[in-house]
């Protein structure tokens, strides 16, 4: 299992809003110099996120987007799903989804769900305040 290149930079662009501080607006041009994330990508992740309720975002003179809530509230999962979707670990645990041809006689099927819930707990108990705090072993 491996992130997406845009969940990876949704991630680190987020962490970066983050050590700004609640409240603090930011910009794409400035979020891209800080992470080295391309604006364009930087700009589109921002308005995905916005979509999310994770960032909230002000038009005009001094405008531009800022957390929508405290980091510790945040959690991976929830900077992951905005935007990837839902965490799913294989389609059967979707339950709108029957595209498996194994699905009827499958006995691994019930115990997907376990396995995606305990992966989708471990990325939630990582908040965006731990992703944003400095690096371990750097000194405060």
């Amino acid at each position: 299992m491996r992130l997406s290149s845009f969940a990876d930079y949704a991630v680190v662009m987020l962490s970066a809003a983050a050590r700004h501080g609640l409240g603090v607006r930011l910009t794409a041009t400035l979020l891209s110099g800080e992470t080295g994330v391309p604006l364009p990508t930087a700009q589109k992740l921002m308005g995905r996120l916005t979509q999310a309720g994770l960032l909230v975002s002000a038009r005009g003179t001094g405008g531009g987007v800022q957390l929508a809530r405290d980091p510790a509230s945040i959690s991976l999962a929830d900077i992951i799903e905005a935007v990837e979707g839902p965490i799913a670990m294989t389609a059967c645990v979707d339950d709108h989804r029957h595209d498996c041809g194994l699905e009827s006689a499958c006995r691994v099927r019930p115990h997907w769900g376990v396995v995606n819930s305990t992966i989708r707990g471990a990325l939630g108990g990582v908040s965006l305040e731990t992703l944003a705090a400095s690096r371990m072993g750097a000194e405060a």
